[in-house]
């Protein structure tokens, strides 16, 4: 079976993120998402919660503020704490049978990781996020890396606001459960797809962010 899966998104348990669990669902099945994987920054909380009050599949994560950097870990049901160094954050996702993904390693103001600090320890790469500046940079660098490195690659919309959900995209041949799919990414049996979100999407999330702030 092929899955279509944004493998990195994030909701209103993020403190920079729009999007809430209603939204999450509702744009996940309109761009025609099989699952999605919440990865919110630093806090599993809400990921566990959203996926225990639907019946939509919901893979819980992390978007993980490592020493080096940004990790992301999927499959997780424990905090991974944030601060330790990236060998240190990897072995921690991996102690939680969880797989490590090097996300968006060449983008600009993301917390990127620097190359020295992904190895072949990592599962996959990240080679499209469709919120990376500059995209077609990020894309062809984050190829090459994995190509390097003999991993997986994968795709995510790295959404913050509901209509940037599914703008990129992993494909993943598995059954329609945790476990399955998380084998077939570590196996590589998944490829990546997916475009930038279109600068007006990025304008309008941004000008919604900054309303939130003033507000509050």
């Amino acid at each position: 079976m092929q899955l279509k899966i944004d493998l990195h998104v994030h909701t209103h348990y993020s403190y920079d993120s729009l999007i809430t669990p209603e939204e999450l669902i509702f744009y996940a099945k309109k761009r025609g998402l099989d699952g999605v994987a919440i990865t919110d920054h630093d806090r599993i909380d809400g990921a566990l919660k959203i996926a225990k009050d639907t019946d939509f599949l919901i893979i819980p994560g992390m978007e993980i503020s490592s020493l080096n950097g940004h990790v992301i870990g999927l499959n997780l049901r424990e905090q991974i704490p944030r601060g330790l160094s990236v060998d240190e954050t990897v072995d921690r996702i991996h102690e939680a049978n969880g797989i490590a993904v090097a996300c968006h390693p060449a983008t600009f103001f993301k917390g990127n990781l620097e190359k020295e600090h992904i190895t072949s320890k990592f599962d996959a790469v990240e080679v499209i996020n469709a919120s990376a500046l500059p995209f077609n940079y990020s894309v062809k660098h984050s190829e090459r890396l994995a190509s390097c490195l003999s991993i997986s690659r994968v795709a995510g919309s790295d959404a913050h606001y509901s209509p940037e959900i599914g703008c990129a995209y992993t494909i993943v041949n598995a059954e329609l459960e945790i476990d399955e799919i998380i084998k077939a990414i570590s196996k590589g049996l998944c490829q990546p797809f997916g475009r930038a979100i279109p600068l007006k999407t990025r304008l309008k999330r941004e000008l919604l962010i900054l309303k939130r702030k003033i507000l509050v």
